[in-house]
């Protein structure tokens, strides 16, 4: 027979036995010049069997001239060229379909990143939302004061403005706290470190109370002072009312600094709707006991500051309160070692100076419109009022990407393409948003002016303004979120730094406008020059290509290469 001169009997029998030793006598033979997986026909090829006007399926036929023993080896050389073939065929329908299912998987995550666009945007919708009543409830209380106290004393009444202002502008200089727990608590739980999460959240918190108990013993000892200072010394009777009404809200400072470290640690765990139950009801006890203690009792403006000191002190327990049913000791404080101090320092101190030249600008807005008439006062008071308010509503964007944005660039699952799909879908809704905002709140002023004065000079002021009005605000909402995941990134030396230049280059275009005599239109095209800059600035940041969205070495965006450079 044809194979029995090719192979003696006993290793054509190993032959069609041994699939794995078939293919490699087979390689053998070739010299390794075959490919790794070698078709059916060069395996009959090697095992002796004849070719010649062979079937398809021949792998899966005896041929009788090719052995003829006994009928069990038949089937044994019937079965193992059988499973020769099919292991070989499956091997490369293996690898074939693997290039295919990796091929289908990348277009099936890219379509899902597309196809869940819509979802996201509902999903930051939703934490954002209730995260707009965070930022108005601390207007809202020294609203709910203003308008309880205006029913009796006119100098009370007229106190409450240098008295409210005192307390709040100095809160801005703890933004830096708040800001810096939820951006070291989301990073600590994108590691899936819950003892690091806690770890993290007792020292804060011992940070907090210390600020708190600081700025207590400072309104003690320099309240008055300060006082004097903002308002001037020939208005005595403003100051002693004033001053009561600080030394009694200065005593809830320790309560209000813990309570936006524990706030701050429940946003970064992507709760904002426990933070918003708890400043409800101190709005609500706040409500209640100004009508109790300024109607009925008489206390006047130290029964207003009592009501809103009290409130503080239970928002501050429901915010603790909040962190322990979520797993989290929230009465447990510890003391910073050296490096873990300069950590939060190295994070704390660019978003002080980002705070900062905010409230620098905006205060040089005020002091050139002071400058000007008193029309212009009016009408500029008015509107930067307007403005705030409606400014306030984007904030929440930049404490979305604060709170999820961490978990996809530095999580254990970190994904940059989820990332940018993020990041697409906050400037969306900042858009969107800068565009209500921006519609609503230009439609008040110009439409109806009269809410606010009656002067047609005034309004007259007003409506020069308008247009810069609008594009200020329109692009407000968007900036937030920009800076937001600038802060998640912990890009923190590129926002600091770009932050002050544009402070500096703004007040230099403020001083030039109203050097100039442009008047309130020129202090507000300024406002314009200072917040597209900060946007355009930011958003060619995280574009870039070697901006944290899309480069995967964020080794110099991390705390700790910022703290050895």
């Amino acid at each position: 027979m044809y194979c029995s001169k090719t192979f003696p009997q006993h290793s054509h029998i190993l032959f069609l036995q041994n699939p794995k030793f078939l293919k490699d006598s087979f390689l053998v033979q070739s010299h390794l010049s075959l490919p790794t997986h070698p078709s059916p026909a060069q395996i009959s090829a090697a095992a002796g069997i004849p070719i010649r006007n062979r079937p398809r399926d021949c792998c899966n036929r005896v041929i009788p001239s090719c052995i003829s023993p006994a009928h069990h080896i038949e089937s044994e050389t019937s079965s193992g060229s059988s499973e020769s073939a099919a292991t070989v065929s499956s091997i490369e329908e293996q690898e074939e379909g693997g290039v295919e299912e990796s091929l289908e998987s990348n277009k099936r995550e890219e379509f899902s990143a597309d196809d869940s666009l819509w979802n996201q945007m509902v999903e930051i919708v939703k934490f954002s939302g209730p995260a707009v009543g965070l930022w108005l409830c601390g207007p809202l209380m020294s609203l709910i004061d203003t308008a309880v106290v205006g029913q009796g004393s006119s100098i009370e009444l007229a106190a409450l403005g240098p008295g409210t202002v005192f307390i709040d502008n100095t809160s801005y200089v703890f933004m830096f706290l708040s800001i810096a727990t939820s951006n070291l608590v989301a990073t600590s739980l994108a590691r899936r470190d819950k003892e690091e999460v806690q770890h993290q959240i007792s020292i804060l918190l011992f940070i907090g109370l210390v600020c708190g108990v600081s700025m207590l013993i400072f309104m003690r000892l320099f309240g008055p002072w300060a006082l004097t200072v903002f308002t001037g010394a020939r208005n005595a009777d403003i100051i002693a009312a004033a001053n009561t009404y600080v030394q009694i809200r200065g005593l809830a400072w320790p309560a209000i600094l813990v309570g936006w470290v524990a706030q701050s640690a429940s946003l970064g765990m992507k709760d904002s709707w426990g933070p918003l139950k708890a400043l409800a009801a101190a709005s609500v006890i706040n409500g209640i006991g100004d009508i109790v203690l300024c109607r009925f009792f008489q206390y006047g403006i130290a029964g207003a500051a009592w009501a809103t000191m009290v409130s503080q002190v239970v928002a501050g327990y429901m915010m603790i309160k909040a962190l322990n049913d979520k797993g989290y000791n929230g009465f447990s404080m510890s003391i910073p070692s050296p490096n873990e101090l300069v950590q939060i320092l190295v994070l704390a101190a660019p978003v002080f100076v980002t705070m900062m030249s905010k409230v620098l600008f905006y205060s040089l807005l005020v002091y050139f419109a002071a400058s000007m008439s008193t029309q212009t006062v009016a009408a500029h008071q008015v509107m930067i009022q307007l403005y705030c308010m409606c400014a306030v509503w984007g904030e929440p964007l930049s404490q979305t990407a604060q709170s999820f944005m961490p978990e996809l660039i530095y999580g254990a699952n970190r994904s940059l393409l989820k990332a940018r799909m993020l990041f697409k879908s906050l400037v969306i809704i900042g858009a969107l948003s800068g565009f209500i905002l921006g519609s609503i709140g230009t439609s008040i002023p110009w439409l109806f002016p009269k809410l606010f004065s009656h002067d047609p000079l005034v309004i007259k002021e007003m409506h020069k303004a308008l247009i810069p009005y609008f594009l200020a605000l329109s692009v407000t909402p968007s900036t937030h979120s920009l800076e937001g995941t600038l802060l998640a990134g912990r890009d923190l030396k590129f926002i600091s730094s770009s932050m002050s230049t544009i402070f500096c280059l703004g007040s230099l275009l403020l001083l030039v406008f109203s050097s100039r005599g442009y008047g309130l239109p020129g202090c507000w095209f300024a406002l314009v020059a200072f917040q597209w800059s900060r946007f355009s600035i930011a958003l060619r940041r995280l574009i870039s290509p070697t901006g944290l969205l899309h480069s995967e070495d964020l080794t110099g965006y991390q705390l700790e290469k910022q703290k050895a450079a």
